[in-house]
């Protein structure tokens, strides 16, 4: 039976992961790296060779040489630019992988929450239980609005008072301010000045006579007849 259909396969070892390939890609970039430091190294000496060479002869064969060694150098280039391109698209690959990843994890947290708030908002968070708190906030705000205006009435003042009638007293008050203060503001009578003064006497109190003029050099009288200091 198993001549006609044959056995099946063992399975064999698990595929590298695109890091263990960017790995070994990179590894062996370097050798060949090191290689064609090697390279360089020996055209350096054929260079060297050939500027103190003179013979045709052996500058031709230090030329083929060098020639060999430059095509080795150009082949191991091409193999490093090559595997240059392999190790950018493994690790383009590792980070599409790793950002799909990244995605899938966003998308399962946010559908969690997602339940979570959907939850929440059926059990615990009702809105007819939001709109009934409102309702009881507003109305203990309008309580506490009549209660601050019942406390700051003024109990004294009576409620049958006319404002009309207050207004007209306190025109009334104004104006017997206003000559409460124009009298203290008058001077008196004593202290004005009088436009009309009384005529000067003629005669000596009590003698009927006139009064002396006083000559040059004799002594001055006032009005009363006394005599006054000079």
């Amino acid at each position: 039976m198993n001549r006609v259909f044959g056995r099946k396969k063992a399975p064999g070892p698990p595929p590298p992961s695109l890091g263990e390939a960017s790995q070994g890609v990179g590894g062996r970039m370097d050798s060949i790296d090191v290689k064609i430091t090697q390279l360089d190294k020996e055209l350096k000496v054929y260079r060297d060779k050939l500027k103190t060479t003179k013979s045709p002869a052996a500058k031709k064969n230090i030329q083929k040489r060098a020639m060999e060694v430059l095509k080795r150098k150009r082949m191991y280039e091409t193999q490093r630019d090559q595997l240059a391109g392999q190790q950018f698209n493994i690790d383009q690959a590792s980070f599409g992988i790793e950002s799909a990843k990244a995605t899938v994890s966003t998308i399962s947290a946010m559908k969690a929450a997602n339940t979570e708030l959907k939850g929440v908002m059926k059990n615990d968070l009702k809105i007819d239980d939001v709109d009934e708190l409102a309702d009881d906030m507003a109305e203990m705000m309008d309580e506490f609005q009549e209660i601050n205006e019942a406390l700051a009435q003024n109990f004294a003042t009576p409620d049958d008072i006319d404002e009309a009638d207050l207004e007209a007293e306190l025109d009334m008050l104004g104006d017997e301010l206003e000559d409460e203060f124009a009298e203290e503001d008058a001077v008196p009578s004593y202290l004005q000045e009088s436009t009309s003064l009384p005529a000067q006497p003629t005669a000596v109190p009590g003698g009927g006579g006139k009064v002396p003029i006083a000559a040059s050099g004799a002594q001055k009288v006032d009005e009363y007849g006394l005599p006054v200091e000079t």
